[in-house]
């Protein structure tokens, strides 16, 4: 919100600097973003009364002009606006003059006739965006004097940033109730003074939908001038304010607005068919609005409507059926308090917003509408004229303000300072709350004007910025500093993080919120957990896997033309539970824990010269990388099916026996869908599994020499590596057997010629050694013997 200076002074008027104004509004959560002046630097540009005006001898398009500029001679300018004419006032760039974009100002010859300075519009002196013609300037400015000087174009205009809690301070007013309360003073308002009714006309108004408007009040007021010329004073408070002048009764409308924060509507009373209604829309209705668009309606949508058509979208924009215009003599005046749940959103639903939707949907002070139609009406009548009837004011129904109670003590242990409870009453007061004494603790009533009270963290808040952030003490904190040693038994997610970047992976931070569609592709949950009010309808759902986004990020790189990628993500998912309770992983009925996903495409070595040819990144390749993660655990894989994943291509990981997650290549029907490059292969898995290390326990070196002997088991095709891998694991820890086995290798994989059809043959190496006395060759047949009859239980048995 931009608020010039000068207007936020005529409220209240602080002896203190720009800066120092901006930083106290700051401090007390009204950031001011920027600082600026209402116009860019320029100099030379004076004040000038064009005196004559006479056509260019050789060109159409071109006049000489005779200007006054309050030099001892007049200036002859050649200008090509349309709008020049004696007896005006606009700007003149002297000779020697410097306008924006250092564009230096020299005679010059037109068309044959010299030139002394130009005339200038506003948007050659960087003032608007207006190039139609001359700046016209007020008929009572001096001639000659500096146009900075004239126009006041040294203020400078605060840009506030607000948060949406802050509905109050949408206006200069507001903000100027603020500055007041900081610094104890009092705001200057504008007087209102009641208009005395000349004609008894009113226009009937009903109010079907309470539940859309508390309180409607209006006023017809005949007879205006629709040739009215808006006020220089107001144009330019609005310019700076960032509106555009349009006409003199949209003008008073948003200069009310940006002034006092009431959004009001002026009718074309002439084109309104009978009298007005208040209800909610009625589906298939459309209406076509101020702004060109139209819309279609629904019963969710408050809408103001005469007998025949719906007239505006109630709290957010007008329609442009009977809007003002040039022609307009008859006028309705209206001010309404809608509620702001009814108002919230409906704007966003046609893709745009409205000022006045962005205060109603926030709350506006329902308790000001007569007033501030009064204060319209002196406006339209100072400036249009006319004959004002009485208002009329329909009240069905306004919040209701609940007095919240807040405990002294509470307060000042929250803020962390001995705010007496005086200063804490003062403060109350100058903000304009009603508040009183409730043994230890105040019981304070909002205004009006205050949506945004409603707990008491809300008044700590208010007692905190009003009192400043600037006088808490600084105090370092008191603490214990401990050396805690870290657990060997357990790794950091970040060492995760290391070791796969080491391998060459990218880290990628995805947003929780995912599209509804990679749910349905790649999500874990039958039941996703939806977002209550999502910012946009790709992020309606939160993830459960965090595949969806590293797809995305692929494809993203892959229309930026780079196919080989390596990203991972380590981050939580979402699952509905209704066992789960709060805790570290998980929160009431959704469980979420912490994954680890990781994804490879295209090339699985640079290309490089001396290398062999290249191939692209397979199963292996990030199978291997998912198992350096982790070296010390005893990963498993078996052959499984996965929605997301290519079948016979895919595999769970198994951990002690548990399933922590997938890895396969990606299934061909999500890669012609997202067009991606290659085949991806990926892998996600329990981050808290693999996060688990195994301390070194020291062993005796052996004082007797190890044997190796290798083994060649037969057995069917369709049997799984895993199956044989559970047995040999087992036999290593069985007590008898791994005194001597140390450990088994799978080094060779066989099957065609001498081998039956679905067959395979496997090659295992078998390391034995015992620590007390040499094995000889009856205990390595007896242990050989042992690990046969094991493996029979998967249908292997000894390759002749």
């Amino acid at each position: 919100m931009r608020v010039p200076e000068s207007w936020l002074r005529s409220f209240v008027n602080p002896s203190l600097t720009t800066e120092e104004l901006a930083h106290q509004l700051t401090m007390s959560g009204a950031e001011v973003e920027e600082i600026s002046p209402v116009a860019p630097a320029f100099t030379g540009v004076k004040v000038a009364f064009v005196r004559e005006v006479s056509k260019h001898p050789n060109a159409d398009k071109l006049s000489v002009c005779i200007v006054d500029v309050g030099a001892a001679t007049p200036l002859r300018i050649v200008c090509g606006a349309p709008n020049v004419r004696a007896g005006m006032l606009a700007p003149c760039a002297t000779v020697g003059a410097v306008l924006p974009g250092d564009i230096v100002i020299k005679r010059a010859k037109m068309r044959g006739v010299e030139s002394e300075g130009m005339l200038c519009s506003a948007k050659e002196l960087g003032l608007s965006d207006d190039s139609g013609g001359l700046l016209e300037l007020p008929s009572d400015l001096p001639v000659g004097q500096d146009l900075r000087l004239a126009l006041d174009l040294e203020e400078k205009v605060l840009t506030l940033k607000l948060t949406p809690n802050k509905a109050d301070c949408l206006s200069v007013g507001g903000i100027a109730r603020e500055v007041a309360a900081l610094n104890r003073t009092q705001v200057c308002w504008p007087q209102i003074d009641p208009v005395a009714p000349v004609i008894p006309d009113t226009l009937a108004v009903r109010v079907e939908a309470p539940d859309l408007c508390g309180r409607f009040s209006g006023r017809i007021v005949r007879g205006v001038n629709p040739g009215a010329v808006t006020p220089h004073w107001m144009r330019q408070r609005l310019e700076r304010a960032g509106q555009r002048s349009v006409s003199a009764l949209v003008d008073i409308s948003n200069y009310v607005m940006l002034e006092l924060g009431r959004p009001s509507h002026i009718f074309d009373l002439d084109k309104i068919q009978g009298g007005l209604t208040v209800r909610w829309a009625k589906s298939g209705e459309t209406l076509k609005l101020l702004n060109g668009t139209t819309v279609e309606l629904d019963g969710t949508v408050g809408v103001i409507a005469d007998e025949t058509a719906v007239e505006s979208l109630a709290g957010i924009m007008g329609g442009e059926a009977t809007a003002v215009s040039d022609s307009t003599t008859n006028i309705y005046i209206e001010a309404a308090f809608w509620w702001p749940d009814a108002v919230r959103g409906r704007a966003r639903r046609y893709n745009f917003s409205t000022e006045a939707g962005h205060r109603f949907e926030r709350g506006v002070d329902p308790s000001t509408t007569v007033e501030h139609i009064e204060y319209i009406t002196q406006l339209v009548l100072s400036v249009c004229g006319g004959q004002p009837g009485p208002v009329t004011d329909s009240v069905l129904g306004l919040p209701e303000r609940t007095p919240v109670r807040m405990r002294i003590q509470r307060c000042q242990a929250v803020i962390g300072a001995p705010i007496s409870p005086a200063e804490m009453e003062n403060i109350f007061l100058r903000l304009g709350l009603s508040a009183a004494a409730d043994g230890d603790a105040f019981l304070v009533t909002p205004p009006h004007f205050r949506f945004d009270l409603e707990i008491e963290e809300d008044l700590i808040e208010e007692i905190a910025r009003i009192w400043g952030y600037d006088n808490l003490p600084s105090r370092p904190p008191l603490a214990r500093a401990t050396m805690r040693a870290a657990s060997q038994a357990r790794r950091s997610a970040h060492s995760v993080r290391i070791a796969l970047a080491q391998r060459g992976f990218i880290e990628a931070i995805n947003y929780s919120f995912v599209d509804p569609e990679w749910e349905r592709d790649f999500g874990a949950s039958g039941a996703p957990i939806a977002v209550l009010n999502p910012i946009a309808s790709n992020m309606a759902l939160m993830r459960s896997s965090l595949l969806g986004g590293l797809i995305a990020n692929l494809a993203h790189n892959a229309r930026h033309r780079e196919p080989d990628v390596r990203m991972f993500e380590v981050g939580k998912v979402f699952m509905r539970d209704e066992s789960a309770v709060d805790g570290p992983l998980s929160v009431r009925g959704v469980h979420q824990p912490m994954h680890v996903a990781a994804l490879a495409c295209g090339l699985a070595q640079p290309e490089q010269w001396a290398t062999r040819p290249a191939r692209a990144v397979d199963f292996f390749d990030i199978k291997g990388d998912l198992q350096a993660l982790a070296p010390e655990l005893e990963l498993r894989f078996e052959s499984a099916e996965h929605a997301a994943l290519h079948p016979g291509r895919s595999a769970r990981i198994l951990l002690a026996g548990r399933r922590i997650g997938f890895i396969g290549e990606l299934h061909p029907r999500w890669i012609r869908k997202y067009e991606l490059p290659g085949i991806p292969v990926v892998f996600e898995c329990e981050l808290d599994p693999i996060l688990a290390a195994r301390v070194p326990v020291f062993k005796d070196f052996p004082g007797m020499p190890g044997v190796t002997r290798d083994l060649a088991i037969v057995l069917a095709d369709s049997t799984p590596m895993a199956d044989v891998a559970r047995v040999l694991d087992q036999l290593t820890a069985n007590v008898e057997v791994a005194s001597t086995v140390r450990r088994w290798q799978l080094f060779d994989v066989y099957s065609g010629k001498g081998l039956q059809e679905g067959q395979k043959s496997l090659a295992l190496r078998l390391w034995l050694q015992d620590t007390e006395s040499t094995l000889d060759e009856q205990k390595i047949e007896q242990i050989q013997q042992v690990v046969l009859r094991e493996l029979s239980s998967v249908g292997a048995e000894l390759r002749r």
